[in-house]
């Protein structure tokens, strides 16, 4: 029963290269884990889709291997997911009648030229909180309205539901009994006024999407539906909380209190900072956003969002062959004191924080005759080294915020060496936990408080270890390859902008 010291949670991480499950414990401890990869398709340049029914067998795979390998069954399950991707399922069928169309999808930057010339960004970003990026979902709804006749059509008569990632596990997670998100996955999708907490009519007009065929909204915290056993390996569990992946790693990083920051790396990276109840708006290139709403109102935090940083360790391995295995790139990286001058810059899909350029190109600066993959590899890693310290440069000039340490998590922080980067770059110490699927973790507390597995954030926060502390070395900060690496993102910036004839 809940409370007891076998009660445990399953929690669902429905990421952008595959799905991770956790059985978590009262304590915090792992009992078991699963994983499966899905695939990402490219259907043109710029273009990035799922399908959805590839995430949902990895779902089942993933919760299969977790819950099979925990001695005790869980009480409760919490989902959190890859945000901003848009997905339409078949409210009957709950079948997807178009590949979902990924955030890191770059096909709407016309439409976001489009309504930024109309001059709606001041006011989309006075009631969002977000700026007019192909990122955020309500550009790419705008886009399937204007070229994907078929699919729409069903939105139109109200047979299709649109959800983002969240949305789709919950419905079929329940068999299509609830269609729901939360208020953190709403607030990033350019439809939800996050001073009102609602889904906003004007903007729901601006960019074509019919009110009704959006999710209700709950709290990321609290009962909001059950498992069908018919559809989820006999399970009959309730479904207890939601948020973003973002969050959900703010939430699992235990940054309760304001001015608390974490940053994930994972196929990108992003910073988060706890602002409290009062959501903090920024004027160089951060978003305001909800980090969650336990009922009993929102707590906002300040983000900037990295699109690119694992996944350019993936380009190494997958595109050019330079490594077989991600995890080899500390050990390649360790065996060159510096990168030889080398620069790269992974705007693979567009740059994102502080930048905001969906033509910005990925671009390799200062190679020589004696550069090896080895320089490239550091160059790698110093390259999301940099990208972090730019947005976390921002947040202490801009914002305001004091950054005295920074929690790290996902895959990437495992890396010693580049946590060691990072500390350098931003002078301050990273601290890092034994458990580094934080993602995972948070939505495992948010589904755990509901059902009384921990009593409050109190008890949560009690939970967290520090697994090791790197600390920044003295003049790093300083040597002058941040500047040069602002040097080479002036010459990724544009690079694809349509150029006249």
């Amino acid at each position: 029963m809940p409370g007891s010291p076998a009660a445990s949670v399953l929690a669902i991480d429905a990421g952008t290269t595959g799905v991770t499950a956790l059985v978590v414990r009262a304590d915090g401890e792992v009992l078991g884990r699963g994983y499966a990869e899905f695939l990402q398709r490219f259907p043109r340049p710029g273009w990035v889709e799922h399908e959805p029914e590839d995430i949902w067998s990895a779902t089942l795979s993933a919760s299969r291997a977790a819950v099979g390998a925990s001695p005790h069954a869980p009480v409760a399950v919490g989902v959190t997911n890859q945000r901003e991707t848009a997905v339409l399922w078949d409210r009957r069928s709950l079948q997807a009648p178009r590949p979902a169309i990924v955030w890191q999808d770059r096909r709407t930057a016309e439409i976001c030229e489009r309504l930024r010339t109309s001059g709606h960004e001041a006011r989309v970003r006075e009631l969002t909180g977000l700026r007019l990026d192909p990122y955020f979902t309500a550009t790419t709804l705008t886009w399937l309205a204007e070229h994907d006749e078929r699919a729409w059509s069903g939105v139109l008569d109200g047979s299709v539901a649109i959800g983002t990632v969240d949305s789709y596990i919950v419905a079929r997670l329940t068999a299509g009994a609830r269609h729901v998100t939360d208020p953190s996955n709403a607030s990033r999708t350019l439809l939800y006024d996050i001073g009102a907490g609602s889904w906003s009519g004007e903007l729901c007009e601006l960019f074509g999407v019919p009110l009704g065929s959006l999710p209700e909204v709950v709290a990321s915290s609290g009962e909001l539906g059950r498992t069908d056993p018919s559809a989820f390996l006999g399970l009959d569990l309730p479904i207890a909380g939601i948020a973003g992946d973002q969050q959900a790693a703010l939430f699992g990083q235990v940054c309760f209190g304001q001015g608390q920051s974490k940053c994930t790396y994972g196929t990108g990276s992003f910073v988060l900072a706890n602002t409290g109840n009062t959501p903090v708006r920024s004027s160089a290139g951060l978003l305001t956003t909800v980090a969650w709403d336990l009922g009993d109102g929102p707590v906002f935090a300040l983000e900037g969002a990295i699109f690119v940083t694992g996944a350019a360790v993936q380009w190494l391995r997958d595109g050019l062959g330079l490594i077989d295995r991600a995890e080899e790139i500390e050990a390649l990286a360790a065996t060159v004191p510096d990168t030889g001058g080398v620069y790269f810059v992974p705007a693979l899909t567009g740059l994102g924080a502080p930048d905001w350029d969906p033509h910005a190109r990925g671009t390799i600066v200062g190679i020589t005759r004696g550069t090896t993959r080895a320089h490239l590899a550091r160059a790698t890693l110093e390259a999301i080294a940099f990208e972090v310290r730019d947005v976390v440069d921002v947040m202490v000039a801009d914002a305001g915020i004091a950054v005295p340490e920074l929690s790290a998590d996902g895959g990437g922080s495992a890396n010693d060496l580049l946590c060691q980067l990072q500390a350098d770059q931003l002078g301050v110490p990273v601290r890092r936990p034994p458990v580094t699927e934080t993602t995972a973790l948070g939505a495992a507390f948010l589904a755990g408080l509901a059902v009384g597995l921990w009593s409050s954030t109190d008890e949560l926060a009690a939970t967290w270890r520090e697994d090791r502390r790197f600390e920044p070395t003295p003049g790093a900060r300083e040597d002058g390859r941040h500047a040069r690496w602002r040097e080479a993102v002036s010459r990724a910036l544009a690079w694809d902008a349509p150029r006249d004839p």
